[in-house]
């Protein structure tokens, strides 16, 4: 069974065509294009193209990272950078990411370089993007570089969603529980509460305590309310205090499984970060300094600052990052000074945390999902078994 697809390719001399083909999957279409000298730069089916193409939206980092490989293609096949913003200008996918191409269009038109223009506009284009740009533009590798950004930016989308996306279920589990255990005590306690009541006689000691939760979660509710609005409001403004946002990454790195997994996600980010600024022919200082920007967490950003610090003063990088990274990164990249292939080695690093990351997601969900079932699986058992011995009770009683 074969599908039809429209697609858009370049051709060896810059030419753009359209045109549509029938083949069984995306990527054998994908081949049989190259094999016809042809740089697909879209593809989709036509049963999915429906109105105007202007009419789709994308999230702004998708429509960053598909204008970068888009650029990457174009610029490849030796399509001129004008012709090349123009193109992707027109087809971005995202209002305000389309005017911000235009802007750039305009400010090469008028001579200006293209680094200098993505550094006006840091809402789409972040200092990374930015400096290997001006690398590449140095060195006349514009093509490269944009290929290395694209591939940077979909490593980071899709890392950043396998974790979003093990982290989903799980808080979407405790959320219904949660919901669902309210209710109980909220309403369908209360209602046997009462008739209990009326029934008198001495109740087992965990119903009382199922009543007395009952009490407070019915008696209170407005001030948990309050308190949890309090909460929301105040807890970011205390962590956006600096000594305080210090304190809480550094303990947070302590924690048991979370610090080690925290710690691997950093080096991940960071060796893929500073492989991609130095395989742009950017020198290994001014990369760390915008490496440094992208970590997150504050004590391991303190740590990188003693690290650019003893580089700028002569120490080897490995030795600097002492305390930043898990022993295995640094040595692979005291292997890659060693070698002259740092920036290769960064890549594997990335590569290798990448890996570690998705392997502990999986075994971090399969551990949560049955671990949350058993607990508010109990929590609702207990419920019912206060219930029955209430009801035991006072049959017992009667009799």
């Amino acid at each position: 069974m074969t599908t039809a697809y429209r697609y858009r390719a370049v051709t060896p001399s810059g030419q753009l065509i359209e045109g549509t083909a029938r083949a069984p999957s995306r990527p054998e279409l994908l081949g049989a294009l190259r094999e016809q000298r042809l740089y697909p730069v879209t593809v989709e089916e036509v049963a999915s193209v429906t109105g105007d193409r202007a009419d789709r939206r994308l999230g702004r980092r998708a429509a960053v990272t598909l204008w970068a490989r888009s650029t990457a293609t174009l610029l490849r096949a030796g399509v001129p950078l004008d012709r090349t913003l123009m193109f992707t200008g027109g087809h971005a996918g995202h209002a305000g990411l389309a005017a911000t191409i235009a802007e750039l269009r305009r400010a090469i038109q008028g001579g200006g370089s293209l680094a200098d223009a993505l550094a006006r506009h840091p809402r789409y284009f972040d200092p990374l993007v930015v400096a290997s740009v001006a690398a590449g533009e140095s060195t006349g590798c514009l093509d490269t570089v944009f290929e290395r950004v694209a591939e940077h930016l979909e490593e980071s989308a899709e890392l950043r969603s396998t974790v979003q996306s093990a982290l989903l279920y799980p808080a979407l589990m405790s959320v219904v529980a949660t919901v669902g255990l309210a209710i109980l005590l909220g309403f369908v306690v209360p209602k046997f509460a009462s008739v209990l009541a009326d029934a008198g006689g001495q109740l087992p000691a965990t119903t009382r305590f199922l009543m007395r939760a009952s009490a407070v979660v019915t008696g209170g509710w407005w001030a948990w309310l309050l308190l949890g609005a309090a909460a929301l409001y105040a807890v970011p403004r205390i962590l956006a205090r600096p000594r305080v946002r210090q304190r809480w990454h550094t303990a947070r790195l302590r924690i048991p499984w979370v610090g080690e997994f925290e710690r691997t996600y950093i080096a991940a980010r960071f060796a893929r970060t500073l492989g991609l600024l130095l395989g742009s022919g950017m020198p290994v200082l001014p990369a760390l300094g915008i490496t440094r920007a992208s970590v997150s967490n504050a004590a391991i950003r303190e740590v990188l600052d003693r690290a650019v610090a003893a580089v700028s003063g002569g120490s080897a990088l490995a030795t600097a990052l002492a305390g930043a990274l898990p022993p295995l990164a640094q040595q692979l990249l005291a292997v890659g000074e060693e070698s002259g292939r740092l920036d290769e080695l960064c890549l594997r690093v990335a590569d290798a945390y990448d890996a570690e990351v998705r392997r502990t997601l999986r075994l971090l969900v399969a551990l949560i999902e049955p671990a949350m079932i058993l607990l508010f699986g109990g929590l609702v058992g207990f419920v019912a078994l206060a219930m029955l011995q209430a009801i035991y009770g006072i049959n017992l009683n009667r009799f």
